[in-house]
C-alpha cells in the first residue's frame, strides 16, 4: 500500500488538503468495488495535533505530527495564503522532514502556491517549477535560482511535481493517479469529480498585470509608457532613446527587473488589451487587432496562441460576454 502525507501546513488553504485526500479516497473505493484491494493510506500530518487554515476560519485536527512518520511514499505540500514570506517562516520546521523524506525516496508533490515551501528545501535549484500565475514575480524574487515556468500546468522532474494555480492542483492529482494506477482510472475520476484531464497549460487564465515590484524606476517609467501607448508601434530603439539609455543596457536592466525582453512585454501588453476587448467589445478579430496596434494577422494570431494557448476565436467562444451556445 502507498502511503500518501498530505501536510497541514499553518494557513494553508483548505481545498487543497481536502480534494486530494477526496481523490486518493475515492480511488481506494473504486479499487475495492472492482474487487481489488485498496491502494492508498492517505493521512493528515501536522506540526500540531489541530492547525488553524484559512486565515484561522478552520481548524484541522492532524492524524500525526511529522516527528512520528519515518517513511513515507508521497509527500503532498498543499497551498499557503496570506503572507509568503510570513508562511515560510511559520512552517519551516517541515522543511528538514520534506528533504529527508525525499532523500529516502519518496516523492513530493505541491500545489500551487504550495510551491514556495518546495523551494525553501532547496529540492528544486537548478529544476522546473510552476505556481499560481498571480505569484510568479514573488516567487522568482524569493527563488532566483529555480526555473519557474509560470505557463506549466504540471512539471514533474526527478520525483519531484508542482502544479499551476488554484484548483488546476486537481489536474496533478489526476496525473498522479494515472502514474500509480492506470490511466482508466486517471479517466474514471475526471468523470467522476468532471475534472478536464486534458489541461497541460494555465496561459489562458493569466492576467497580465506588469511586473513593477522591482526598483528600477526608469523601467517602471518605460513599463508605463508602453501599457499607455500599446497601439502604437513601438521599438526597443525608441523606448532606449526615451531613456537616453543604449540598447543593450536598457534590455538587461529591462529583462533584469521584469523577467520579460522588452519586446516580450510589449507583446503582453498588446495582447492582453486584446483579451480585454475579445471579452467585451463586439469587434471581429481583425478589428481587435488594429486596435492594438497590429498590422499583420498571421503575427497578430502567432503571438495571442503562443501566450494564450488559444486562437482568437477560441478566446471569445471561451470568455466573451456574447457566449455562443453550447
Amino acid at each position: 500500500m502507498k502511503q500518501i502525507t498530505i501536510l497541514v501546513p499553518h494557513g494553508a488553504v483548505l481545498g487543497s488538503i481536502e480534494g486530494p485526500r477526496l481523490v486518493f479516497s475515492e480511488v481506494n473505493q473504486l479499487l475495492q468495488r472492482l474487487g481489488k484491494p485498496p491502494l492508498f493510506r492517505v493521512q493528515l500530518v501536522g506540526l500540531t495535533p489541530e492547525t488553524p487554515v484559512c486565515g484561522g476560519l478552520y481548524s484541522i485536527r492532524t492524524e500525526q505530527l511529522i516527528g512520528d512518520v519515518d517513511r513515507t511514499d508521497l509527500v503532498i505540500i498543499p497551498a499557503v495564503d496570506g503572507d509568503l514570506g510570513r508562511a515560510l517562516e511559520v512552517n519551516r520546521d517541515f522543511l528538514p522532514w520534506i528533504i529527508r523524506q525525499y532523500r529516502q525516496g519518496a516523492e513530493v508533490a505541491s500545489l500551487c502556491l504550495g510551491a514556495f515551501l518546495l523551494a525553501a528545501t532547496g529540492l528544486i535549484d537548478g529544476q522546473q517549477c510552476t505556481t499560481h500565475w498571480a505569484a510568479a514575480h514573488y516567487f522568482r524574487a524569493m527563488f532566483p535560482q529555480v526555473q519557474l515556468v509560470e505557463d506549466r500546468l504540471i512539471t514533474d522532474e526527478h520525483g519531484i511535481y508542482s502544479s499551476g494555480g488554484a484548483f488546476s492542483y486537481l489536474n496533478l492529482v489526476l496525473y498522479l493517479i494515472e502514474k500509480y494506477v492506470g490511466r482508466d482510472m486517471a479517466v474514471t475520476c475526471a468523470k467522476v469529480f468532471q475534472i478536464d484531464i486534458e489541461r497541460v497549460s494555465q496561459s489562458a487564465f493569466i492576467i497580465f498585470q506588469g511586473q513593477k515590484e522591482h526598483g528600477d524606476e526608469p523601467i517602471k517609467r518605460i513599463q508605463t509608457y508602453i501599457e499607455d501607448n500599446y497601439q502604437e508601434k513601438l521599438t526597443v530603439d525608441q523606448l532606449a532613446d526615451r531613456l537616453a539609455l543604449g540598447r543593450r543596457n536598457l534590455e538587461r536592466r529591462f529583462k533584469k527587473a521584469t523577467a520579460n525582453s522588452v519586446v516580450e512585454y510589449i507583446q503582453r501588453v498588446k495582447i492582453e488589451a486584446a483579451k480585454n476587448r475579445l471579452e467585451t467589445s463586439p469587434d471581429n478579430v481583425n478589428e481587435v487587432m488594429y486596435h492594438v496596434g497590429y498590422a499583420d494577422p498571421k503575427a497578430f494570431r502567432v503571438a495571442f496562441k503562443r501566450i494564450t494557448g488559444l486562437s482568437p476565436k477560441q478566446y471569445r467562444e471561451k470568455y466573451g460576454r456574447e457566449r455562443v451556445p453550447a
